[in-house]
């Protein structure tokens, strides 16, 4: 992460480097960043203020420091805090998990699912299996931009040729996975850990709502109520709750009301 402080102009906008980094490190911690990793840099987009270049009209700035595991960056301007973010590792030894974002007909080519891989690899030859319709195909092609990949990887949005598949029989928020390592499965119900945002009463055991889990748009139920926690800690504050109410984070267990594919948090 980094923060880009918005300057108004120097006549109306003067404040010390120290302060403003104080009143945005107070806000980083709040939301769970540490601040000695993210980069505090003041820009004026409309200016160019340290946006490509240092500005002489912030004098009073001094340049940004942030601390890595791999070690430490200094510099001044946007450009620069964003060329020493890390990138992550992407997940590529973990099992395929394409959500679908769509699925196309196209004439001459056929049909043609659409989505992120989000682990794993996609390949050309590859027989993927769509959960939780358990539909099982091989992929003829795979491109990203019109321009055919040789495999796609955690992060790329694709589209991908199947055979003998029609366009009615997968759908958003299905799942593709390697049929033949660890394929994807439909969940009959699931732990969750909720927070409850905003709600006008009280949610009990029964209750229903919509649920969007990757690219699925499924009504659940709160089957059972297990336990509620601190919102920031997760330290359990009570078992069994009667009820749930805005601001309250909980571990609940769920039930789709129609097959859904979920995965859990340690995959």
């Amino acid at each position: 992460m980094l923060t880009g402080l918005p300057i108004l102009g120097d006549t109306c906008f003067k404040f010390t480097n120290t302060s403003s980094n104080n009143q945005d490190s107070t806000y980083i911690k709040k939301i769970g960043y540490n601040p000695d990793t993210v980069a505090f840099v003041p820009i004026s987009g409309w200016n160019g203020d340290n946006m490509l270049e240092p500005s002489a009209n912030m004098p009073w700035f001094k340049g940004w420091k942030v601390t890595h595991k791999d070690g430490n960056a200094s510099g001044t301007t946007l450009l620069e805090a964003l060329d020493c973010i890390l990138p992550p590792t992407r997940p590529t030894d973990k099992p395929l998990r394409l959500p679908l974002q769509d699925v196309y007909k196209i004439g001459g080519i056929g049909t043609v699912p659409v989505g992120r891989v989000e682990t794993g690899v996609l390949k050309a030859g590859m027989v993927v299996t769509f959960a939780p319709v358990n539909v099982t195909t091989e992929v003829k092609s795979v491109e990203m931009h019109h321009e055919a990949l040789s495999e796609a990887l955690p992060g790329d949005n694709v589209g991908f040729n199947v055979k003998n598949v029609s366009v009615k029989d997968v759908r958003r928020g299905n799942v593709a996975g390697d049929s033949k390592n660890d394929p994807p499965m439909e969940a009959a119900g699931f732990t969750a850990q909720v927070i409850i945002l905003n709600h006008p009463g009280q949610i009990s055991a029964g209750y229903a709502c919509v649920l969007d889990c990757h690219t699925a748009h499924i009504a659940c139920k709160f089957a059972e109520l297990k336990e509620k926690i601190d919102r920031r800690s997760g330290k359990k504050l009570e078992d069994g709750p009667k009820f749930l109410k805005s601001g309250d984070a909980a571990i609940v267990d769920m039930v789709p009301g129609k097959p859904m594919c979920v995965e859990s948090f340690s995959d």
